[in-house]
């Protein structure tokens, strides 16, 4: 009797042993986390989408054999990027990026319909129980980028080639304005609207027509190389924005505006991961790591480089704020107080700007 039971609780062990997961060899093992991208332009070698696709691989690589990412390219904002959305939604992936203006609505959309899957709508405000938002603050680089061309400038005329007349490109605009102007108050910046996002002949041709007036510095906001090139092909100067772009324009440029978005793809998978991913709005900046200003080029001198990189560190330490009216009331290009003496303004006010800056040549969308 007692060997059998003696027997009986071995077994009852082995069997306990053998179904628990330590012991059971029929287990499976964990499936990666599929991650999707939605990309608004085709993957170049330069510009707004590379950012975002540098960020996809830091993620692949920081996260080896926990993560599969995938991408869709070239997508148009509005219903194509609904129906792309979705399909990364049905196909399972469990986090989706989808880092443009224009996806903010169809991510929304989508995400009511797939409660379980996590959105990070980059650029985007609108946030939802699995919507978060996220964005850089540009504008901290494009001041900064001003100073460059400030002092860089011969003609006192530089160029802006802009996408659409959102907040964030106005943003930049003044920044870019109010940087230039602090060191070179007689600076005037021309502003040309494309209301496209990526058209390379188009930036081009609006690139040769500011050459024309003679602006002899380029920024823009729009999504490929065409500006670079043009100042390469006409001798004048251009900052680089989203990455730097001196293979396309050696001689071109002044300085370049990156952004770096691998910090927080990553973080934000590795919340997915742990069961901490919460949604939010983070809006980061210069000192997040998310902007940074360098890759000079060959023709910037030391002190103008120096003096840069020192303004960077005081962005980063909060001792400047772009939006701050240090040395007296900041007006906008019809004459009115924007900003008061002593005033900085705030995020939402910053979220909200519909005005161009005192030196800034045109209007709001004309």
């Amino acid at each position: 009797m007692y060997k059998n039971l003696a027997g009986r609780a071995v077994l009852a062990w082995m069997a306990a042993c053998f179904l628990s997961p330590a012991f059971s060899q029929a287990q499976a093992p964990k499936e990666p986390l599929k991650i999707g991208f939605v990309y608004v332009t085709p993957v170049t070698d330069a510009g707004w989408v590379r950012q975002h696709e540098e960020g996809r691989k830091a993620v692949e690589a920081a996260l080896s054999g926990k993560v599969k990412t995938t991408f869709v390219e070239n997508v148009p904002e509005g219903a194509d990027a609904e129906r792309v959305i979705r399909d990364l939604a049905q196909q399972g992936n469990q986090l989706i990026f989808t880092p443009s203006f224009g996806y903010m609505e169809p991510t929304l959309k989508v995400a009511r319909d797939f409660p379980e899957v996590k959105f990070e709508s980059i650029t985007g405000y609108k946030a939802a129980a699995n919507v978060a938002t996220a964005n850089a603050r540009y504008y901290e680089g494009r001041y900064l980028a001003g100073i460059a061309a400030g002092r860089m400038t011969k003609t006192n005329i530089a160029g802006y080639v802009a996408g659409f007349p959102i907040p964030e490109v106005l943003q930049g605009i003044n920044a870019f304005t109010l940087g230039m102007r602090s060191v070179n108050p007689n600076a005037k910046i021309v502003v040309v609207w494309l209301n496209e996002w990526f058209d390379p002949p188009k930036e081009r041709d609006a690139a040769m027509a500011l050459f024309n007036q003679n602006a002899d510095v380029l920024a823009f906001h729009t999504g490929s190389t065409a500006v670079m090139a043009a100042a390469q092909e006409r001798g004048k100067m251009a900052v680089a924005y989203h990455s730097d772009m001196r293979r396309i324009a050696p001689d071109a440029q002044i300085v370049a505006v990156t952004h770096e978005w691998g910090g927080y793809y990553t973080q934000r998978a590795r919340a997915v991961l742990d069961g901490s991913w919460k949604s939010g709005n983070v809006w980061g900046g210069v000192k997040d790591g998310m902007i940074r200003v360098g890759d000079f080029g060959s023709k910037v001198p030391q002190a103008v480089q120096q003096e840069v990189l020192a303004r960077q560190k005081d962005i980063a330490a909060g001792k400047l704020q772009p939006f701050r009216a240090a040395a007296g009331d900041v007006r906008d290009n019809e004459g009115r107080v924007v900003i008061a003496k002593g005033v900085q303004l705030n995020d939402e006010q910053i979220l909200k700007m519909n005005w161009l800056a005192e030196g800034v040549q045109g209007r709001v969308g004309r």
